[in-house]
């Protein structure tokens, strides 16, 4: 038995990285689930077949999360294909290092658009079918930069941190209907998100960590787990932070 049999979920930007290791860690617990993907057709069909091989069943569903038309047509499918979902995880985002004075409006607007305005749209697009079924589950990874900034970061340091208040407040406006709200704060993890990652950057971020190294996306999964789970049945509102001991709460 998986801690999540007999549910359905919905990950965003599951084709890689964290969204994929958080997809295939829900398919190994038994849930069935819709792996969303913007222009990654092969490698969402590649975290599919690990889901199905793994004995659960998976759907690969294409959107831009950050237009609500095609939000909504990915929930209808995911809905049609595999059941009414029972655990979303706002996963999709994109990185971009800019300084301030030299950000255009064009680059502040497409990654508060995919990394904010996303959780919004996906959230809204499966939240009335939960009240009426009166429980599920919202997990959005947002991420350290939301806690503590970074220079050459604010539009993603922005976008997270309204990402951790958009969990705070959603929790206390739907906790009572029995939707449990909840956020992810990785620290530094290998992944695509970042670029190439150089032996010196790792020298640099790892010595300042408790377990002096960067972290990985299978590190992360376990959380997302955890929340989709009925184990964090008294957690609302919270943001987990699997940092490799960066930021200390």
């Amino acid at each position: 038995m998986g801690r999540l049999d007999g549910r359905v979920a919905l990950v965003t930007g599951a084709s890689r990285g964290i969204g994929a290791a958080i997809a295939r860690a829900f398919g190994r617990e038994g849930a069935r689930v819709a792996v969303n993907y913007h222009r990654s057709e092969a490698k969402a069909a590649a975290v599919v077949a690990a889901i199905e091989a793994a004995g659960s069943k998976a759907l690969a569903v294409q959107a831009d999360v950050a237009d609500g038309p095609a939000v909504r047509a990915m929930v209808e499918r995911a809905v049609a294909g595999l059941g009414p979902i029972d655990v979303l995880v706002n996963n999709a985002g994109i990185a971009d290092a800019t300084p301030l004075d030299q950000m255009s409006e064009e680059v502040w607007d497409r990654l508060i658009a995919t990394n904010l305005r996303s959780v919004f749209l996906c959230t809204r697009a499966v939240l009335p079918a939960m009240l009426a079924r009166g429980r599920g589950k919202i997990i959005s990874v947002t991420s350290q930069l939301g806690q503590k900034g970074m220079p050459n970061h604010t539009h993603y340091a922005a976008a997270k941190a309204g990402v951790i208040g958009f969990t705070r407040a959603l929790a206390r406006e739907v906790g009572p209907r029995g939707i449990h709200v909840n956020a992810i704060a990785p620290g530094p993890i290998e992944t695509d998100l970042m670029g190439p990652i150089t032996d010196e950057f790792r020298r640099e971020k790892s010595a300042i960590f408790a377990l002096r190294r960067l972290g990985l996306p299978e590190e992360v999964a376990p959380t997302a787990v955890f929340l989709a789970s009925d184990d964090s049945s008294y957690y609302a509102g919270q943001t987990l932070c699997p940092n490799g001991g960066d930021i200390m709460a």
